[in-house]
């Protein structure tokens, strides 16, 4: 049977013929307190969906899972019925306070901006998306917090002036301009980490639309515990509009999950590997810090990260380097942001083999800073292979139940682009830090 016993064909559902073809996914909201009203990411609506829909389940505002079911424009109230009997049904739903809804929401608000209200410096570094831009900040700027500071890093060469103009014109007021006309990811997050005025600097993408209750999630989590150095946040889908991304989801998805953790190198590590597969905190577009914690490991690594001949591992690399620091990594789910994945098959696949040459560049970067954690790393890389190597058998599986030979052919091209783009990650950070040094020197005889 193509390589599958007929166990795992009869545990996965039958599909119509019509169905192998990929169709559009709306992504909405579903608070469960309002459960006759459907939101678009980010809070936007009311919305009237009409088909497939992957719902974000939440209760007093707490993200709790994703539940999908099909409805027809105007039959709201039959979509939400079926998608309330889903998360009942799927999801773990907490017992509900005898509160009103009214107070309930009141509370959720009140949650949502911490005591304090510590200055927070959001930064964006954008290049060459001044079309995706506005979605960004029009998002950051609902955002429910009092004291926040917005700064845009343009990371483009000093005569395209596409990005400077979105942000003069349309946030003149709300949005600080800065460039960094060196092109690097790393170089573009230093130079907004060092104009930052806030006690916290959270960053995140240009693609990406923030939920209104970002900033407060992260801010809780940080005064939660002094010992925090890092949070990180849940991250979903803003939309499912072709294939390409909804393989995005097969491929990864939120697997870090709805529940919050964290870790410090001050304890026992209950999973041994989680020091070495930061990744599993979260990524570069939802990541926040103690500002004086990120400036005293030295900020982002300039070697690694997009516009480097690594391709990414910047946000990973800085995780561990807060963890080594003695600091502790926290994931909170309510801390959400909804990005716009990649929407075609060639970009996704480019962006998967970043995936793994930041990652392999990551690890290379770390060794080479701190040469004991090489017997560690040594140690744990067999059991690492395994995990990675069983986690992409699972997503096989989950492929086998989709009868489209092209989907189960992208899924494994792409595990294969990732194990390659692993295995290249080193020699990459190689090549960055030999570029580095070129470059520096030309800087140091300019300067002379």
């Amino acid at each position: 049977m193509n390589g599958y016993d007929r166990r795992t064909a009869a545990a996965c559902p039958r599909y119509a013929a019509r169905d192998s073809f990929y169709t559009p996914v709306r992504v909405v909201e579903l608070d469960l307190d309002e459960p006759s009203e459907l939101r678009s990411p980010g809070g936007l609506g009311p919305v009237d969906p009409d088909g497939r829909v992957l719902a974000l389940v939440r209760l007093h505002g707490h993200p709790l899972g994703l539940v999908k079911a099909t409805g027809a424009a105007g039959e709201t109230a039959t979509l939400c019925r079926a998608l309330v009997d889903a998360a009942y049904r799927e999801l773990h739903v907490p017992a509900r306070s005898t509160a009103t809804p009214a107070a309930r929401r009141s509370r959720v608000a009140r949650a949502r901006v911490p005591a304090g209200h510590p200055l927070v410096s959001v930064i964006v570094c954008t290049r060459d998306r001044a079309d995706m831009l506005p979605d960004c900040l029009d998002a950051l700027t609902r955002i429910r917090y009092p004291n926040l500071e917005l700064i845009v890093v343009d990371n483009n060469d000093p005569d395209v002036h596409d990005t400077e103009n979105v942000v003069r014109a349309g946030y003149p007021d709300t949005v600080r301009y800065l460039r960094e006309p060196v092109r690097g990811a790393s170089r573009a997050r230093n130079r907004g980490l060092a104009a930052a005025h806030g006690e916290i600097c959270a960053f995140t993408d240009d693609d990406t639309v923030a939920d209104p209750g970002w900033i407060g999630a992260v801010v809780e989590a940080f005064q939660a515990d002094r010992r925090v150095g890092c949070v990180t946040g849940l991250m979903l889908p803003a939309e499912l509009d072709t294939e390409a991304q909804a393989i995005v989801e097969t491929y990864g998805g939120p697997t870090r999950g709805f529940a919050p953790f964290s870790a410090s190198l001050r304890e026992r590590l209950d999973d041994p590997l989680l020091r070495f597969s930061v990744g599993r905190f979260g990524a570069g577009a939802n990541m926040a810090f103690r500002t004086d914690v990120l400036r005293q490991i030295g900020g982002f690594d300039e070697r690694t990260g997009p516009g480097t001949p690594t391709r990414g591992g910047e946000d990973l690399l800085a995780f561990l380097r807060v963890l080594t620091a003695g600091h502790t990594v926290t994931y909170h789910p309510d801390g959400l942001i909804w990005h716009r994945h990649r929407r075609t098959m060639a970009a996704l696949e480019t962006q998967v083999f970043g995936f793994g040459t930041g990652y392999g560049a990551c690890l290379a970067a770390a060794v080479s800073q701190q040469p004991s954690l090489l017997a560690s790393l040594l140690r744990l890389l067999p059991y690492g292979l395994w995990r990675w190597a069983a986690a992409r058998r699972r997503h096989s599986t989950t492929a086998r139940c989709n009868p489209s030979t092209a989907r189960q052919d992208s899924l494994r091209r792409l595990s294969m682009l990732e194990a390659r783009g692993l295995a290249y990650g080193p020699f990459c950070y190689a090549l960055s830090v030999w570029r580095k040094r070129g470059t520096a020197a030309i800087e140091l005889g300019g300067r002379s």
